[in-house]
């Protein structure tokens, strides 16, 4: 009853989907000696998984204008003064992106202007060769002031251009660590995430990625120091840089010669001194360079600045003709390696400034794989049994198809280099959960059509057929909603909508092929008289529960905690975390028995941070604090840190984790998560009335808020944190009351089809009663699978599973009493009713 070509199909598909997931389960040494032609790629743990650190950078705007301006001032007195002999005063609008020319000689003004449009620059986007925006525009103030301004088109390109030259440079860098499988991602034309798994140094890894490493050398100004430069004035052409000492130093403006002539740097050990340096070597332009100032100004002192900074200044001896020298300072062993490979990568070409910071300790990794595995094993394990217990032999076939679909989204994950996070392993489990509704959906078909008096091949034919429209339409629901989290959400967020969106189209096709198949195969063994599916009947076969009779009283108390929902929402507030308000948040965990959260508070109250939240989290060994977002920017932020980590180091306190998150993100994450949520909601109100009628459509969006709003109540109630996860839990649960509304929808439209003289209310509770079998054996199963995470995954993902609990009962409750009664206050009419409304109310009924 099966053809060739199915079976032959799915057993690729499987066949496949087990040798990519088969490295995950393998020992390393065992992978690396596979044979060439099986796959040994793995999915990739995420930082939550197996500790490390991840930074979210970005552009510093306003320092590339003022460089870029800075430059441009250069080449405007260079092309008028130097070149053409025009006399000028400039003066700087940072504000405006602006320069101002004021000519001593008005007389001169059109030359100037005719010199001034050589400096024209065309900026080509990467994208589209040939195809450039011209950086500058020229203009003439009232009063007769020439201007050079850079355009907004030149300066987004500009940046769009640095971001990437400065993956490559961030590239080059961490390479240079030796770690393995970074991850260095752009993420707009602003803003680059780094992911170092396995690198547990925040604070080093954030001083190489995010330090420009500027190398330029200048001749020091003689004969007067910076601090008479600053009483007096500045000569012409020459500015004050801060020295590493704590001084300054007056220097020239122009770069004798710049960083980029380097070819080689590398720690090295001063004898003399006895202290570390940096020897560095220039490549053969460079060297003619060097030796050529040098020998021109022995006597005279030579800064090298790096990052704005004088690093040291000394006399030039004598000239330094073989192209090699030295940088000291006040460099430890680390400190010179760590400079050597700075400049060995090359300078980043614009200022990135820290925005979010992420970094997991190795040990609270291994604690979240612990929690995870053991949550999914559990959550698994009872929905084997669960099935097994409701449907016998059926049971097994729903198990060995839930087992290769774990299996096919394993393999999927693998075969994309995916990378697994803690709430990835929530979809998976949360999958286990869902996947077996769609055999629920078959098995209950069949055990109908058989009852309606078909044979036992007709009844299993029909099963799947008829079943496939509701498996479908909710899937695709639940997809919609993934997608959209997967483009909203960042990091864990997004491996958890992967996972999810996997997940659901490994069981549309195990739904669909896998267990037909082995259904159909059985049949063709057994050739079976009966179809004995269903052992634990929980809903009795001839259920009549009058639910349209109990819409008013449920619509008004729905209506109640909506109100009261709101309420709390607006009165008590959600617990914001600092994924929405921004701030830092630091896990401790105390070595050596429970923590003492008043002792740690009251040692941060010392501190001056502003607002300090500390609070219990999991284990009694395990505290939270939350610190305030900083005024300074990054810098302030980091320092704060560190404060905390000095003040709890002596009372025997291990840093687990650390989450910063500046203003910017945390603004843009609020309205990119309301602006998400719109989407996904309108992209399924699209899809549900192009697949049912309006109503249906309606209906199922304002059943869908109601569980929204209602779970944002509960949120507000126990005061849970409200962070990316909960974001993911609210689409989430949403994808899963619009599953169960979609399947009443659709015995709805079906029954509308069958029994067209039936009353609207009858047809509605019919409907219902058809389907309350399948929503009590779904909704269970799903609930087993959340509980085992929120007892074992660990109370990171708490903001996580909670929510999605509570979730799965109210979208359960909104499909029997929200979705189906509002289609009678949305006007949907039975055929009968719609026959009536034509005819003024008379119909005629033949005789039965």
């Amino acid at each position: 009853m099966s053809s060739p070509f199915r079976s032959v199909f799915v057993l690729i598909v499987a066949l496949v989907g087990i040798l990519f997931a088969l490295p995950n389960f393998l020992p390393k040494d065992v992978t690396e000696n596979l044979p060439d032609w099986v796959p040994s790629q793995t999915m990739v743990l995420g930082l939550d998984l197996q500790g490390g650190s991840q930074l979210l950078l970005e552009v510093d705007r306003e320092g590339i204008i003022s460089e870029r301006l800075q430059s441009l001032r250069r080449d405007v007195r260079n092309v008028l003064a130097n070149q053409n002999g025009i006399g000028n005063i400039i003066a700087t609008d940072e504000a405006n992106a602006q320069l101002t020319v004021e000519l001593t000689d008005p007389a001169q003004n059109d030359a100037a202007r005719t010199a001034l449009e050589t400096l024209q620059n065309s900026l080509s986007n990467a994208l589209f060769a040939g195809i450039g925006v011209n950086e500058l525009a020229f203009g003439e103030t009232a009063d007769g002031k020439l201007t050079v301004s850079l355009t907004p088109d030149g300066i987004n390109q500009r940046m769009s251009s640095l971001v990437s030259q400065s993956m490559e440079v961030i590239r080059s860098r961490i390479d240079e660590l030796g770690t393995t499988e970074p991850t260095i991602q752009r993420q707009g034309d602003t803003r680059v995430l780094v992911q170092v798994p396995g690198f547990g140094d925040s604070d080093r890894l954030k001083s190489l990625i995010s330090q420009t490493a500027r190398l330029t050398f200048h001749m020091v100004y003689p004969g007067m120091s910076a601090a008479q430069a600053e009483a007096q004035g500045l000569p012409a052409g020459t500015m004050i840089v801060p020295s590493q000492d704590g001084g300054a130093e007056l220097l020239y403006e122009d770069v004798a010669i710049g960083g980029e002539s380097l070819v080689d740097a590398q720690p090295a050990f001063d004898q003399q001194r006895a202290q570390p340096v940096v020897s560095f070597r220039f490549d053969t332009r460079g060297a003619v360079t060097f030796g050529q100032i040098t020998s021109a100004n022995v006597g005279q002192r030579f800064a090298i600045v790096l990052d704005n900074e004088v690093i040291t200044a000394p006399v030039i001896q004598q000239p330094i003709t073989g192209g090699t020298g030295q940088i000291s300072g006040s460099f430890t062993t680390q400190s010179a390696n760590d400079l050597a490979v700075l400049l060995r990568a090359g300078a980043l070409p614009a200022t990135l400034d820290i925005i979010e910071e992420r970094s997991v300790g190795p040990s609270l990794g291994a604690d979240s794989v612990r929690g995870g595995v053991i949550a999914g094993i559990i959550g698994g394990i009872s929905t084997i049994v669960f099935m097994l217990a409701a449907y016998g032999l059926f049971g097994v076939f729903a198990n060995i198809a839930l087992l290769l679909n774990i299996t096919l989204v394993v393999g999927a994950l693998s075969l994309l280099g995916a990378t697994l996070t803690l709430p990835g392993i929530a979809g998976i489990v949360l999958t286990m959960g869902m996947a077996v509704d769609a055999n629920v959906l078959i098995f209950e078909r069949m055990r109908e059509e058989r009852a309606a008096g078909r044979s036992v091949i007709q009844a299993i034919q029909s099963g799947f057929s008829n079943a496939m429209s509701a498996i479908l339409d909710s899937n695709v629901t639940t997809l919609i909603a993934a997608v959209v989290l997967f483009y909203l959400g960042s990091g864990p967020v997004q491996g958890f909508a992967v996972t999810l969106a996997l997940g659901i189209l490994t069981t549309l096709f195990t739904a669909y092929f896998v267990t037909k198949l082995i259904v159909l195969r059985w049949y063709d063994w057994v050739r079976p008289k009966q179809l004995k599916i269903q052992l634990l009947k929980l809903i009795p076969d001839e259920t009549k529960l009058p639910f349209m009779s109990w819409r008013k009283i449920a619509i008004i108390a729905s209506l109640v905690l909506s109100i009261a929902s709101v309420g709390l929402t607006v009165v008590n507030g959600l617990n914001l975390g600092i994924d929405f308000k921004g701030g830092t948040s630091i896990e401790v965990q105390h070595q050596g028995g429970p923590a003492d959260p008043g002792l740690i508070r009251t040692r941060l109250s010392e501190l001056g941070l502003g607002d300090v939240q500390v609070q219990g989290f999991g284990t009694p060994e395990d505290v939270l604090i939350r610190i305030e977002l900083q005024e300074g920017g990054p810098e302030a932020q980091q320092a704060a840190v560190d404060a905390v980590q000095e003040t709890l180091a002596p009372e025997n306190y291990e840093v687990r984790r650390v989450e910063a998150v500046s203003g910017t993100v945390s603004g843009e994450l609020a309205m990119t998560s309301t602006i998400g949520l719109s989407v996904a909601v309108l992209g399924i109100l699209i899809y549900l009335w192009f697949r049912f009628e309006w109503q249906f459509a309606v209906g199922a969006v304002v059943s869908t808020l109601h569980d929204v709003v209602l779970t944002l109540g509960f949120i507000a109630l126990t005061g849970i944190e409200f962070n990316q996860s909960s974001i993911a839990a609210i689409l989430t649960i949403v994808g899963y009351s619009l599953n169960d509304t979609v399947v009443v929808y659709d015995r709805v439209r079906e029954f509308t089809r069958k029994y067209r003289k039936m009353p609207l209310i009858d047809l509605l509770d019919k409907a219902i009663n058809s389907t309350l079998s399948r929503t009590v054996l779904t909704g269970p199963t799903t609930l087993l699978a959340l509980l085992a995470l929120a007892l074992f995954g660990g109370e990171i993902i708490q903001s996580f599973v909670l929510p999605m609990i509570f979730g799965v009962v109210v979208g359960t409750y909104s499909s029997i009493f929200i979705a189906a009664p509002i289609l009678v206050n949305l006007g949907l009419r039975s055929p009968r009713e719609d026959a009536k409304a034509e005819t003024g109310g008379a119909v005629d009924t033949p005789a039965v």
